[in-house]
């Protein structure tokens, strides 16, 4: 008893020490937001209004943009809170992904068709994409991954960078090295509704209301089916789940599906974000995307999500305020400040080692 009342005033102590690391790296987070919207208001430029239309327009496309992150990032958290693996090779098949779409909206010729036959068509290739990438996710834990998995952890990890190459030079060999421009197919930046100076495009919508549902459905699948909760048994002891009688074969054969089929989605919405095909894209994405799990907490899918969130809204920001060039940066500078003060990610992580 007298022990647990002297460690009590310590665990006080740092509970609160950590609370106030997560509010003061909240606050930091906020603070450009924040300092942008007053310098809106009181800027002295005769040609615009002291408004904050430019700051919230900026917010809606960042928030969008961050949601196709979260769904890539979704995939990079799932694998590693069950095997702890660092899966490079999942930005490469969301590259994949994108390609496929392209390659599907020429075969249904949907330039130019109505918007029925758009809608349909794009709902189509989106399933199309998302089962490609599963099973292609699925075949390469398999031939990859699994036999390494006893083997130490650098083994499986340059395998999986060995396979994004692979995927690389597959895009390469398919649409070239040099970035191609797209058929827009939505008029993404055509205005869908506008609200108080808030303007919302068909892009944004569009990446919003399929990654919303899709990130309800993977909670739901892994809070509530037997899958998923296999999935969380692997992930605490893969040892005493086997003893349980789970089989972690095709529980982690699951998590890569799942990942993959993330992935294809995320490809077909970035298409008509973007409207752009790059061999190089997924590697450039898959570095936002597992930087935005890392930010948000590896294995934890609520911090995947944010993470995404949280890039997304300052790529954006900086593109807009500071230009391209200087988005990587801004990103990774913030990725730093957070890993320094709560190496844990903003909400915790969820892997074996942290309990």
């Amino acid at each position: 008893m007298e022990a647990a009342t002297t460690q009590t005033p310590d665990h006080t102590r740092i509970s609160i020490r950590q609370r106030a690391l997560a509010s003061g790296l909240y606050a930091a987070l906020l603070a450009p937001i924040v300092v942008y919207g007053i310098l809106d208001l009181t800027n002295n430029d005769p040609g615009r209004a002291n408004t904050l239309a430019r700051l919230g327009n900026t917010l809606i496309a960042g928030l969008s943009f961050g949601a196709i992150i979260a769904l890539v990032a979704l995939g990079y958290t799932l694998v590693y809170g069950i095997i702890e693996l660092i899966n490079f090779a999942h930005g490469d098949v969301f590259m994949l992904g994108t390609l496929i779409t392209v390659a599907l909206f020429g075969t249904l010729g949907l330039a130019g068709a109505s918007t029925v036959a758009i809608i349909l068509g794009v709902l189509a290739t989106m399933i199309v994409a998302m089962v490609v990438c599963g099973t292609l996710n699925v075949m390469i834990e398999r031939v990859g991954y699994r036999p390494l998995r006893n083997a130490p952890k650098l083994a499986p990890l340059i395998t999986a960078v060995g396979f994004s190459f692979i995927l690389q030079n597959v895009g390469i060999l398919w649409i070239g090295s040099s970035q191609k421009s797209t058929v827009d197919l939505i008029n993404k930046d055509s205005e869908l509704f506008s609200i108080i100076g808030l303007t919302v495009s068909r892009a944004d919508a569009l990446a919003l209301v399929v990654t919303v549902p899709l990130v309800f459905l993977l909670t739901a699948f892994i809070a509530n089916s037997r899958l998923g909760k296999a999935m969380r048994a692997t992930a605490q002891d893969p040892e005493a789940a086997r003893l349980m009688g789970i089989n972690v074969d095709t529980t982690v054969s699951t998590t890569f599906l799942l990942g993959g089929l993330l992935a294809g989605a995320a490809g077909t919405i970035n298409i008509l974000f973007a409207t752009r095909e790059w061999y190089f894209e997924g590697f450039q994405f898959g570095l936002f995307a597992f930087t935005a799990a890392v930010m948000g907490g590896i294995g934890n899918l609520r911090g995947a999500v944010l993470g995404g969130l949280i890039i997304g809204v300052f790529a954006q920001m900086t593109d807009n305020r500071l230009g391209n060039e200087w988005q990587t940066a801004v990103v990774f500078a913030f990725l730093i400040i957070v890993m320094v003060f709560r190496p844990q990610g903003l909400i915790g992580e969820q892997t074996r080692e942290a309990g």
